[in-house]
């Protein structure tokens, strides 16, 4: 150094340092490169990774819209609930209930009532007496003429439900059934001695027209006992909705 000339090698010293510079900056540029390439690939590395495909499919599923329609399949005759034979009815409103006799004592539903008022009226135009015994009765009632009168008469359930239907499945819960006898000949009240009297004959002719049907005619599909007093009034919507299943049964209900 002491042998090149001063101005010489402050000129080279300069350069010396420009070109340091340059690789340094380079150096920093390129190490600036490196790591921003490294931190792409990490991203989409975590963007393409099971968890983040898992979370856009549930988010997917959650999203899809839901199916304008579910298709209602109607229950066949197999899988009607039934308890010893009787079908399941609910209790009517006790305000929606008129009065059929005098004292008050049996009622049905409005309609029911008017229409069973004017049965009688014809049949008694016709020397007929129909005369109401039971109409509407509540779920406690039933419960007593189910279980009380099988411990009184030393029964099984299966012979009670025979004659009469346990608690919440019988018909007179409805208000539109109502059990009838010949005020004449009162012996047949509530038997099958029923079926003689003229009553019977008269109901069996003319009960239609007032929209009134026999619930258990012999050999029903519910495999109830025949009875010829106990009728049903289907004359309005409601009523047929009421029996429906009843009415469309298929072959005999078993436990």
């Amino acid at each position: 150094m002491n042998d090149i000339p001063e101005a010489l090698r402050e000129t080279s010293i300069s350069q010396a340092k420009i070109q340091s510079k340059r690789r340094l900056l380079v150096r920093s540029i390129l190490g600036i490169g490196t790591i921003l390439i490294l931190g792409g690939a990490f991203f989409l590395r975590l963007m393409s990774s099971p968890s983040t495909t898992s979370s856009s499919s549930t988010t997917s599923v959650r999203l899809s819209p839901a199916p304008k329609s579910i298709p209602v399949v109607n229950p066949s005759p197999e899988q009607l609930e039934n308890v010893l034979g009787h079908l399941e009815y609910k209790q009517a409103p006790i305000s929606e209930l008129k009065a059929i006799t005098s004292d008050g004592r049996v009622r049905l539903r409005h309609n029911a009532a008017e229409q069973f008022i004017e049965m009688q009226k014809a049949a008694r135009y016709q020397g007929v007496v129909l005369t109401p015994i039971s109409g509407f009765r509540t779920v406690s009632e039933q419960n007593y003429l189910f279980f009380e009168i099988q411990r009184q008469r030393n029964q099984n359930p299966s012979e009670r439900a025979e004659v009469s239907a346990p608690p919440n499945y019988s018909e007179h819960h409805t208000g539109y059934a109502v059990d009838i006898g010949d005020a004449k000949i009162p012996a047949t009240h509530l038997s099958l001695d029923f079926e003689k009297t003229a009553a019977f004959s008269w109901l069996k002719n003319n009960a239609a027209k007032y929209s009134f049907e026999l619930s258990f005619p012999p050999d029903n599909d519910q495999g109830i006992s025949y009875e010829p007093w106990h009728w049903r009034y289907v004359g309005d919507q409601e009523s047929l909705e009421t029996f429906y299943r009843a009415r469309n049964l298929q072959q005999p209900l078993s436990d």
